[in-house]
């Protein structure tokens, strides 16, 4: 059958443009499946290896620093600025209604307590960790040394992504405590300083009590676990290369920052769930 004949047989065409069209748009949906399901399977490897692996104590270390001294600066000065902007625009705010400033250091670190501090954290450390995990085990993939990993008995996940596990979720929950204070002494001198509110009226605990702790501290948690089982999963499928490399990066990041407002989602939603039921 020729080409000619092959154009004139419409209702044939018809069809195959439609799944295609199908499956285009269904293609999106499989690979999030896909991304879902190797993001669960490289976690429950990793818990398996902290149980049963052996504990390299020299790597956990570097990854502590990796991704705690290395993180200090930007996470000083981001939250340092944003504690700024939220006390100066929420005072300025309050001083145009009520006038009444008393109540603005406490509420700011509840606030700050239950979602901004580990949160934003957790932001930052997705932009920069994620992506450094992501390219640091990309290049392993490509330059064939996780290949020579396995041909050394030597598991890639218990060796790469393990140590990287623990670390982050160490160093998330002590940079979300720094971030509360750097962000928390940031808005008390800028009260200061734009309001004159004194200090000792602007440091109030009152509203602090062990749900905000414990919000804070879960999300912290969760994020740590998130943020280095996304981006070595996103490092070890990399293929096609260095061009390979930079993809798996840009997926790093975007997937992290967006497990982190889903896991945002869900952990205050299921906090004031059971907040709700206790009281």
């Amino acid at each position: 059958m020729d080409s000619g004949s092959t154009k004139t047989e419409d209702p044939r065409r018809e069809p195959t443009t439609f799944r295609e069209f199908l499956a285009s748009l269904g293609r999106p949906f499989v690979e999030i499946g896909d991304t879902v399901r190797g993001i669960f399977a490289v976690f429950g490897l990793t818990l398996y290896y902290m149980v049963r692996g052996r504990t390299r104590w020299k790597a956990i270390f570097e990854q502590l620093h990796e991704v705690g001294n290395r993180s200090v600066i930007f996470i000083a000065v981001t939250l340092g600025f944003l504690g700024m902007i939220l006390i100066y625009q929420s005072g300025y705010q309050a001083q145009q209604i009520t006038g009444d400033l008393q109540m603005l250091g406490g509420l700011f670190l509840q606030l700050l307590l239950r979602e901004f501090a580990p949160t934003i954290t957790a932001m930052m450390l997705a932009t920069r960790v994620a992506t450094g995990m992501a390219a640091q085990i990309g290049s392993m993939v490509v330059t064939e040394q996780v290949d020579a990993l396995e041909m050394s008995a030597a598991q890639p996940i218990d060796y790469l992504v393990v140590p990287r596990f623990i670390a982050t979720t160490i160093m998330t929950v002590v940079l979300s405590i720094f971030a509360v204070l750097v962000a928390y002494t940031a808005g008390a001198i800028t009260a200061q300083l734009s309001f004159g509110l004194n200090v000792r009226t602007f440091v109030d605990m009152s509203f602090i009590g062990w749900f905000d702790v414990w919000m804070g501290l879960t999300k912290a948690v969760a994020y740590g676990m998130a943020i280095p089982i996304i981006a070595c999963h996103a490092g070890l499928n990399v293929f096609g290369g260095s061009a390979g490399v930079g993809r798996a990066t840009t997926a790093a990041v975007v997937n992290a920052s967006l497990a982190v407002v889903i896991l945002d989602f869900i952990i205050s939603g299921a906090g004031y769930v059971i907040l709700h039921l206790v009281s």
